[in-house]
This record gives C-alpha cells, sequence and structure tokens, in this order.
C-alpha cells in the first residue's frame, strides 16, 4: 500500500512528532505546517496528515526548542514546500537562530560552520527515522477506506520503492 493512502489523525501526530494538540491546531490554523492527506472541513472532520507532514511538524518542534522563531521556521517551511520537500531525509538544516539554511551535502554543512554561521542543525534523516519509529508504535488511517493500521511502519513502502529505483 503506497504511504500517500495512509494518513495520521492530529493525535497520533502529535505523540510522533512531541507536540501538543494546541500546538498542531495553532500551525494548521495559520497554515504552518496543514494536513496533506485531509485537513479539516468544520467541526467533526479530522484532519489526517501525512509521514512527511508529521516529518515537518517535529523539525518545527526541534527548531522552537532552540529559539528559532516563528517567522523563521515559517519561511523555512515555505522554501521545504516549494521545493515539494524532495530529498527531506537527505538534508541538514542549519540555524544561527535568526535564519534557517538548507544543506544538501557535507560541504555546505563545513562552509556554513566555517563562516561562523551554523549554531545548531538538523539532521533530517535522523528525525526521519524517529518519525518512523514512533509512527510504528501507533496507529494510521488508510484514506479510501478509513480502515485503522496498527502498527503500520512507512519505511515499508519507503524502502520497497528505493529497492526498486536501484
Amino acid at each position: 500500500m503506497a504511504s500517500e493512502q495512509i494518513g495520521y489523525r492530529g493525535p497520533t501526530a502529535c505523540a510522533a512528532a512531541g507536540i501538543t494538540y494546541r500546538q498542531l491546531d495553532y500551525w494548521a490554523r495559520t497554515g504552518l505546517v496543514e494536513p496533506s492527506v485531509r485537513p479539516a472541513h468544520g467541526s467533526g472532520t479530522q484532519r489526517l496528515y501525512s509521514f512527511r507532514d508529521v516529518v515537518v511538524l517535529k523539525i518545527v518542534k526541534r527548531f522552537l526548542d532552540t529559539g528559532v522563531s516563528l517567522q523563521n521556521i515559517r519561511t523555512a517551511v515555505q522554501h521545504l514546500r516549494e521545493r515539494g520537500f524532495c530529498d527531506l531525509e537527505r538534508m541538514t538544516l542549519m540555524s544561527d537562530g535568526a535564519t534557517v539554511y538548507e544543506c544538501t551535502s557535507p560541504d555546505e554543512v563545513h562552509a556554513l560552520l566555517q563562516g561562523g554561521q551554523g549554531i545548531f542543525g538538523i539532521a533530517v534523516g535522523v528525525v526521519w527515522r524517529d518519525v518512523e519509529s514512533a509512527l510504528s508504535q501507533l496507529h494510521g488511517e488508510r484514506v479510501d477506506t478509513g480502515e485503522t493500521l496498527v502498527g503500520h511502519n512507512p519505511a515499508d513502502e519507503l524502502a520497497r520503492r528505493r529497492n526498486r529505483a536501484v
């Protein structure tokens, strides 16, 4: 089953990302991280977040924990959104507290550190694996049928795709 066909409800996304439901709701309402599988349409509907959405939620949380302003995080998330979240798991995000930088190679990280810029870095691949691990213990939901999937591991489908591509 393709990982795009699986969504995670708010409480599951919160548990995997390490955030409160209040944060999740605020970030969705203000457009910081909106659920890409199914947005809420009035009261009573459940938002469904994709695996990538949950990874981005956890990245936002990590930046907030280090003191990066929400405004700068918004800029970084918008940049990721414009790129289509391509190669997210291979990316390192660095911040000097004021600006967030995207580094896709060790050379870029090194250059940023030598320039005195980088203070804090997030290896997105590590966050990716943390979210995979957390979600493998939680419930997902099939988008087409609403069937609850217990202990679904989104990495299974991604691993199959990578092996086919090689």
